[in-house]
């Protein structure tokens, strides 16, 4: 989960906030649809993605009034769960991997690195902390103490969410934020999920929860150009360039420091 335009080979794609965003949006100015059903795929991402995707279905929620159903994939842990906490109803695959259920600092060390191959950075600095978490020296005791300070104020932030929405008995709170991942049926038995199914199993919850008597209809929203655009989307190139993407910039932020869920 990330906030950054998503590239492909030939060309870039909106960022997965901008096209939950999007989508619900669509969803919610159509008054055809009743529900709505997240096919929830992701490991998690950043905290801030994590936290916009979660206030996004709340808020389609309270504004629309119509349910919303996630139905967990082949994983949907930590960041994936934080988004899908404040839906109506949470079906898990049977073999679906969730749970995770806190935060993460990553910060990328080379300086050893750095070293062998005999290169520096000279960094000058206006505070102690101004370069904290850089990649290029290692971290300081104060440094980590701050970063340890940041982990337990955004985990608190997750857990409050987590018991907002789940009645959690003591023994399942210790097992769920000790942030392990899990399967399916122990989630099922911790209270973090609702049921067991897949995922025409979640579209008839949706339905239940939406008060249809008849069979619905199911509409599948699929990007065929970028439109409906939401302030989330920070796309700079919209079109295919006919030259191969190497996804360099893909890779460089999935080495960005930062908090997780």
């Amino acid at each position: 989960l990330s906030t950054d335009p998503r590239e492909g080979l030939f060309s870039d794609g909106p960022s997965i906030v901008q096209e939950v965003r999007a989508r619900l949006d669509l969803a919610a100015e159509d008054e055809e649809v009743a529900a709505v059903v997240l096919a929830v795929d992701t490991p998690g991402g950043t905290v801030t993605a994590s936290d916009i995707l979660y206030h996004s279905v709340m808020q389609f929620r309270e504004e629309t009034d119509k349910p919303v159903v996630s139905c967990f994939m082949v994983v949907s842990a930590s960041g994936g769960y934080y988004l899908a906490a404040g839906s109506d109803h949470i079906m898990a695959h049977p073999t679906s991997i969730t749970g995770s259920i806190g935060t993460v600092f990553i910060r990328p060390d080379v300086s050893e690195l750095m070293d062998m191959v005999g290169v520096s950075m000279e960094i000058t600095k206006s505070g102690t902390l101004k370069d904290m978490a850089s990649p290029f020296r290692p971290s300081t005791e104060e440094e980590r103490e701050r970063i340890a300070g940041l982990i337990a104020e955004h985990t608190t932030r997750f857990a409050s969410i987590v018991l907002e929405h789940r009645e959690l008995t003591d023994l399942a709170r210790e097992e769920v934020f000790k942030a392990g991942i899990m399967g399916a049926e122990k989630a099922l038995e911790l209270g973090l999920v609702d049921s067991v199914g897949y995922l025409d199993d979640a579209v008839d919850k949706a339905a239940e929860l939406a008060g249809l008597e008849e069979e619905p209809s199911l509409v599948v929203y699929r990007r065929r150009s970028v439109s409906n655009d939401s302030p989330y989307n920070t796309m700079t190139r919209t079109q295919d360039t006919g030259w191969p993407s190497l996804g360099l910039a893909g890779a460089a932020g999935a080495m960005r420091p930062g908090l997780y869920y």
